[in-house]
């Protein structure tokens, strides 16, 4: 089956481009930068051992930043390349990349652009992020013997009943990673059945994340024109989750009249059809924008269409429900643990699978509240607003929950230490 993907994607060229130009006319892609989702470097390689971090998308891409930091640190003659598939993602690693460390477009799977791509970067070591498996890109590593170890494993059940139709196709390209750190127990199951090598359980690296940023300037100037209003933040939302949150807003008006509730949407670039969601329910909005407009006093709705400012709300705000857990598509949710390390109290809906063992664990600590419906969102929302000490309650099992499960990064490195040694990165008397 490998085989025969490898000769059909070897004639795909044309089809590849016609996607990418589909994709950057939905601004999607970045013209600028088109080439390398072609295999075309952007940049020179560093001089140097060089490890690689492949990260899906914006999430991935925000844990991967974690275990860079580490490196970097630990090791100062080695650079790093990160490799992400979206605008969004890419923004995010521009602005928050430490020195020594580049970001490229991940290339399309085609074998051609795959070898490019792998000539040129050369790296000594791959850490590969959660569950993206692309099969030229495995054939091209395993056949030149690089170190690849799959981070943050994490499958579904759904993708692992697919996948054990075809045990020996998955089998195959799991023999690219000489290690595989699970998430949960549930996930290291369906490796180890699948035949992955070396599975081990590790937990989310997402619990080892430093707090996000923010600029203590922009806290000042929205805390001043908050003055004493209360507020909540709807984090990361997807499709539906606005309109819910317009139909939260006006019930919860009639109990609290000056009440700001502020959205920050997951794809800032839907900014215009949330504007149009709060006008429909007669609702005052107002955009963040590029200008970082804050909210006026007659705004009901605040817009967060910025990137890379959830550590700003999440310090803003004393409570926030946490995006694509209600949402239209089905959801999955995000992560929660951002929130909670900074004080923020966690609220999510009931479909969270991709944060399953996040979510739940957090609800067994009581470090978060699990809604099933939009009718007890309102009544918790409610209650925690008008009920000071509950919502400090949440908090503190929040925060306490957080820093507990900050040991996670100390794992994963003492996981590597073999491999960094026998790629020549650390030395093996090294401390």
């Amino acid at each position: 089956m490998l085989n025969l993907y490898h000769s059909l994607t070897s004639h795909s060229a044309p089809a590849l481009r016609g996607i990418l130009k589909r994709r950057l006319g939905r601004g999607k892609e970045d013209a600028a930068r088109l080439p390398e989702r072609m295999g075309v470097p952007g940049l020179p390689r560093p001089l140097g051992k060089l490890v690689w971090f492949h990260a899906a998308s914006v999430g991935e891409a925000q844990s991967t930043l974690i275990l860079i930091d580490a490196l970097l640190t630990r090791f100062p003659d080695i650079h790093v390349l990160i490799t992400t598939g979206t605008v969004s993602s890419a923004a995010i690693m521009q602005q928050r990349l430490p020195p020594r460390a580049i970001h490229q477009f991940y290339p399309l799977d085609h074998p051609d652009w795959v070898e490019n791509f792998l000539n040129h970067w050369s790296p000594d070591l791959i850490l590969w992020m959660e569950s993206e498996l692309w099969p030229n890109m495995l054939r091209g590593i395993r056949t030149r013997n690089i170190h690849c170890v799959l981070v943050n494993a994490h499958m579904s059940r759904r993708s692992y009943r697919r996948w054990k139709h075809v045990r020996e196709t998955a089998a195959k390209l799991l023999s690219a990673f000489d290690l595989c750190l699970a998430q949960t127990e549930q996930d290291a199951g369906y490796y180890t059945r699948l035949r992955a090598v070396a599975v081990r359980v590790r937990d989310n690296v997402k619990y080892s994340a430093d707090p996000l940023p923010f600029d203590p300037n922009a806290l000042t100037a929205l805390k001043s024109a908050l003055h004493s209003r209360p507020v909540w933040l709807y984090a990361s939302t997807h499709a539906g989750e606005e309109d819910m949150a317009c139909r939260l807003h006006t019930e919860l008006q009639k109990t609290f009249p000056n009440l700001l509730t502020i959205i920050a949407p997951r794809h800032p670039e839907r900014r215009e059809e949330i504007l149009a969601t709060c006008e429909s329910h007669h609702l005052t909005a107002c955009l963040r924008g590029p200008d970082l407009v804050a909210p006026s006093a007659t705004d009901q709705i605040y817009i967060a269409d910025t990137l890379g400012e959830l550590g700003l709300f999440y310090r803003l705000v004393p409570l926030a429900c946490i995006g694509r857990s209600f949402s239209n598509d089905g959801g999955g949710g995000h992560n929660p643990i951002e929130a909670a390390m900074l004080g923020c109290a966690v609220l999510h809906g009931p479909h969270v699978q991709n944060q399953q063992q996040i979510f739940a664990e957090m609800n067994q600590a009581n470090a978060a509240q699990r809604l099933e419906t939009e009718e007890e969102f309102l009544v918790t929302l409610r209650h925690l607003l008008k009920t000071p000490s509950d919502l400090t309650e949440l908090q503190i099992r929040g925060s306490k929950f957080a820093q507990d499960k900050a040991t996670v990064l100390v794992q994963i490195m003492k996981d590597l230490e073999p491999l960094l040694i026998d790629c020549g990165i650390m030395a093996e008397n090294k401390p």
